[in-house]
């Protein structure tokens, strides 16, 4: 491959890449999907294969100038979380749910950064990033379980709104952490190194709200539907850009355009119209993420790694009983809940790629090869886990498990009739 893209110009070069890439998660997903896996881990497992560690299709020159699809991708994906911001259902969840909400995600924050201190003797930097990346969740593992067993109830009730309000805690915790961290590589901390990174994200939530607020008086009644995404991604990518002048991660500020549009709105078509237009986004930001999966470095950090799966996953679990127990919430919940908190992908695997610029190249690249690789493990047990849950809080019945596992897709049934 190296010989033939030698014999190409650079822009030719960029296209055959991009081309390689939309295709290659395309064919692994066929396979995954008979796998019954998630989407997110055959676009990982595409990147690896097509990436330097294996077949090397795609130059290694231009792997390094795609950092950019990082931003574009978590714009996105922070954005279409604040869709579910609504203020009447922040209203509707009430402080028991903000609470069990703080507990799981920062007991497993705080229990990951000290153990990995504790164990292994890394930097508090590492110990601290890991600690605040593992705070995240990933919801659409167990949105699917939900969806597909027809889950209802108090108790899925309460894991929806738990799991909305879990990202913001996690880019909130997330931006203190880096404010400290990058405070400290100068040797000390001192209040103005704190607060000036968290004034920068400040303002960065100011112009999200404005943003939103822009949105809503630019997309009037008349407007086409083209002319519709055209100026949302315009904003988006402006916001984007202004969080990378002002050094702060676009997710918090994306999130809150979002929300803001939607409180404004409630236009749901916009949010709909997005999905539609950014598959082939998020589809190369998990293959990116795949190829820079660094396979030398999984057995550096196999050991860490494998302490961070399963001690992330105590955290959410030990975070909710807690949290249920201050707050006195229904027993199904407080014992179960946790089991369909496992999952994490997309905001964790964003958040990586920023932490590994703060880290020293060796640990920043041992840092993402732990979350890229856990999350591969996180997609591949949380669908279960979600379901097992479901099960043991009565939110579905057992004929209703056999029910649609006996179910086959009409296309199949002629087959086999």
């Amino acid at each position: 491959m190296s010989f033939l893209y030698a014999q190409m110009e650079e822009s030719t070069a960029v296209l055959c890449s991009l081309s390689i890439i939309l295709f290659a998660g395309f064919v692994v997903t066929r396979l995954t999907k008979r796998l019954h896996l998630p989407n997110v881990t055959g676009y990982i497992i595409a990147g690896v294969l097509i990436g330097p560690c294996c077949f090397q299709m795609v130059p290694k020159g231009i792997l390094e100038h795609m950092g950019f699809m990082s931003d574009i991708a978590l714009a996105f994906i922070a954005f279409g979380v604040g869709k579910f911001f609504k203020k009447e259902i922040l209203i509707e969840a009430g402080a028991k749910v903000m609470v069990v909400t703080l507990f799981e995600a920062l007991t497993a924050g705080a229990l990951v950064a000290v153990s990995m201190k504790a164990i292994f003797h890394i930097g508090w930097d590492f110990a601290l990033i890991l600690g605040a990346i593992a705070t995240a969740t990933a919801p659409a593992s167990t949105m699917m379980t939900i969806q597909q067993y027809h889950a209802k109830g108090e108790y899925v009730n309460t894991l929806l709104q738990v799991v909305a309000l879990d990202d913001v805690v996690c880019l909130l915790t997330f931006s203190v952490v880096v404010a400290v961290v990058n405070a400290g590589n100068d040797g000390h901390i001192s209040a103005y190194d704190v607060v000036v990174p968290l004034m920068s994200n400040g303002m960065g939530i100011l112009l999200g709200a404005a943003s939103g607020l822009g949105l809503s008086k630019l997309l009037t009644p008349d407007r086409s539907k083209d002319n519709r995404l055209i100026l949302s991604v315009a904003l988006l990518l402006a916001l984007s850009a202004v969080c990378a002048v002002l050094g702060v991660s676009p997710l918090l500020s994306c999130m809150v355009f979002g929300a803001v549009y939607m409180n404004l709105t409630d236009d749901r078509k916009l949010f709909k119209q997005i999905n539609r237009f950014t598959p082939p986004i998020m589809s190369m930001f998990f293959i990116i993420s795949g190829m820079n999966l660094d396979l030398g470095a999984i057995h550096t950090a196999g050991v860490v790694g494998l302490s961070y799966f399963f001690i992330r996953i105590a955290g959410k679990y030990a975070g909710v009983y807690l949290g249920c127990a201050v707050t006195k919430m229904p027993v199904n919940i407080k014992k179960y809940m946790g089991l369909a908190l496992i999952p994490q992908a997309g905001v964790a695997i964003g958040l990586a790629f920023l932490g590994q610029r703060l880290l020293p190249e060796e640990m920043g690249d041992v840092l993402l090869t732990i979350i890229l690789s856990s999350s591969v493990l996180y997609e591949l047990v949380g669908p279960a886990c979600a379901k097992a849950s479901f099960f043991l809080s009565g939110s579905i019945k057992r004929e209703t498990i056999e029910s649609v596992n006996r179910y086959q897709p009409p296309q199949l049934k002629k087959r086999l009739g």
